[in-house]
């Protein structure tokens, strides 16, 4: 009797060891995993409203950028996001820094927020975003292929009328022209005409929906190189500048026209090497045949 409890007692200890085991090693293990996985990496939040201050302000209205593209219409109180990388403002050929926005490539008034922008890597396209509500919403224009634009400038010269400018394809000392124009308010936009010129560009504007200049020369420029269009850019003839000899190889560089009073204005300015007077002082021309020829006036200081 005493052998057969010995046995039993032995039979349900070898039972109750082998069910333990099976239980310990089919849990649930609860030890750390032996690596523990890097969080994704934290990208620096937006700079918070409240510290942000406008860049090239037009009273009330500026933009900024802070990780991302902001605007404002009163003086910082309130802003709106821009829905555009901050890498598409300043894709193709610029070396400058990306701390304000690239001059003449956006357009800021109280009616109209516009934007230049490159979209795509290989097969580039200029288009441009803009808002007529002050950022509530956004329409995008498409303008154009390119590869690489260097110069680019957006312009509203009313309600319906504006101009868009920019070259590319730069090879050594020389680029493509190209010349859009809108009268539906940015909506949709028509290439024109350019000059039979690939010299680098320096600056292009248009003063009326038909008036237009382009100014040629960024390298070394002995003289200005001016062309001027009067029907909408469908042709354009080299303007007449007429230099003194005082001034020869000093007044390089054409600026673009602008309306002063009843006169049409063109400065010429000294180019980036310029010396005379410190390099400060630019010649003053006017035209009486809506910038066909330009006579000289006067010098006048760079902050004039």
């Amino acid at each position: 009797m005493k052998k057969i409890i010995i046995g039993g007692t032995a039979s349900l200890l070898g039972i109750g060891i082998a069910v333990g085991t099976y239980l310990f090693e089919t849990a649930p293990s609860t030890h750390l995993p032996s690596e523990i996985g890097t969080p994704p990496e934290q990208k620096s939040p937006p700079e918070n409203d409240d510290t942000l201050q406008p860049i090239e302000s037009n009273g009330p209205i500026g933009y900024a950028l802070a990780g991302e593209l902001k605007i404002t219409y009163d003086d910082g109180e309130h802003w709106s996001r821009v829905p555009v990388g901050i890498e598409s403002l300043f894709a193709g050929e610029y070396n400058g820094q990306e701390n304000e926005l690239i001059e003449h490539s956006f357009y800021l008034s109280d009616d109209r927020s516009a934007f230049l922008y490159v979209e795509g890597a290989d097969n580039q396209r200029v288009k441009l975003l803009y808002s007529l509500d002050r950022g509530d919403t956004w329409k995008v224009a498409d303008i154009d292929g390119t590869i690489a634009p260097r110069f680019r400038k957006v312009d509203f010269l009313n309600e319906a009328d504006g101009y868009v400018v920019y070259t590319g394809e730069r090879t050594m000392s020389s680029e493509a022209t190209k010349v859009f124009l809108t009268h539906d308010g940015g909506e949709s936009w028509k290439e024109v005409p350019h000059p039979d010129h690939y010299r680098l560009l320096y600056d292009g504007n248009f003063i009326d929906e038909k008036t237009g200049f382009l100014s040629y020369g960024i390298l070394n420029p002995e003289e200005p190189d001016l062309y001027v269009t009067q029907d909408g850019g469908q042709s354009w003839v080299s303007a007449s500048i007429e230099i003194p000899d005082e001034y020869h190889l000093i007044f390089t560089t054409a600026e673009t026209p602008y309306i002063e009073g009843n006169d049409l204005v063109l400065l010429v300015n000294q180019g980036s090497s310029g010396d005379y007077k410190g390099g400060k002082v630019k010649g003053k021309f006017i035209s009486e045949d809506n910038g066909l020829s330009w006579s000289f006036q006067h010098e006048v200081y760079a902050d004039e």
